[in-house]
């Protein structure tokens, strides 16, 4: 398969090599693709997508916390964590 290449295209497979950590451009689009697949569902790898998840527990729990947000958007491409701090006084 051949892509067009124009300067917005070349820019935007740049930033997500370095947004996914891949060193091709290829490998870039297969994460990228992955995690959308995973995140948008309707297709036979991903019948229930994680996006519709979300939107139904905020559904049926009236609000979802940042932790929950982060345990359904999260994968392996994309790994994503919550962690809260608090401090009073001087640190």
């Amino acid at each position: 398969m051949r892509l067009r290449m124009n300067d917005r295209r070349e820019r935007r497979f740049e930033y997500l090599q370095e947004a996914t950590g891949e060193n091709t451009k290829s490998g870039a689009l297969d994460v990228a693709a992955d995690y959308y697949l995973a995140m948008a569902g309707g297709t036979g790898a991903y019948p229930n997508g994680a996006v519709e998840e979300l939107m139904q527990l905020a559904c049926e729990k009236g609000s979802v916390t940042p932790a929950e947000i982060a345990e359904i958007l999260g994968d392996e491409n994309l790994p994503i964590e919550y962690e809260r701090e608090c401090s009073v006084g001087h640190g």
